[in-house]
């Protein structure tokens, strides 16, 4: 059965980007060949990408004409995507369709054999998935940095989610790589 891996950077106050949507420079606090390994690894597992609209967006937008990482470029113009959305019709970036009930497609697509699903950023699709016990794993690098307002990467929620700590890895940068499974799939 496939999983589905959620991986984000998140800051030390749980924002995943700044207060203006895209605002990311927190991550080069991170970046480092260490996490450029890590994050290469990651490309090799997985087959798929999950999407929010807001996020699909902002990737669609940057990576087709991305230059200064061309294997990762190439692997995120390659790879098949879905963007999550009841708003678009339609999907221009490559090897990407529009999928209106997230839950249901990864509770189909689970049932089918493949590598690993991700979900980068989009912290409203993780939501969900979070809430419908989608999500096998979260995997975060916290980034040490306090930015004291942004997009919180996990949004209210009616009760606690436990998690179990499956890994964690610090890096020469400071941040921390964290593996966790939720509770509800432990």
């Amino acid at each position: 059965m496939r999983k589905l891996v959620v991986w984000n950077l998140m800051t030390l106050d749980g924002y995943f980007e700044g207060a203006k949507p895209w605002d990311l420079g927190f991550h080069m606090l991170a970046w480092g060949d260490e996490l450029d390994s890590y994050s290469k690894d990651l490309c090799k597992e997985g087959d798929l990408l999950i999407f929010g609209r807001k996020t699909y967006e902002g990737m669609a937008a940057y990576w087709p004409t991305a230059t200064e990482t061309s294997d990762i470029a190439a692997y995120m113009n390659g790879i098949a995507k879905i963007a999550a959305s009841r708003t678009l019709d339609k999907a221009d970036w490559n090897n990407t369709r529009v999928v209106g009930d997230i839950v249901a497609e990864v509770k189909k697509l689970k049932e089918e054999p493949g590598k690993t699903m991700f979900v980068f950023g989009s912290a409203e699709v993780t939501d969900v998935l979070l809430k419908a016990g989608q999500v096998d794993e979260i995997r975060i690098c916290l980034v040490p940095v306090v930015l004291g307002s942004g997009n919180p990467h996990f949004k209210p929620a009616s009760e606690q989610r436990p998690m179990k700590l499956l890994e964690s890895k610090a890096l020469k940068t400071g941040a921390v790589v964290l593996r966790y499974e939720p509770a509800n799939t432990a």
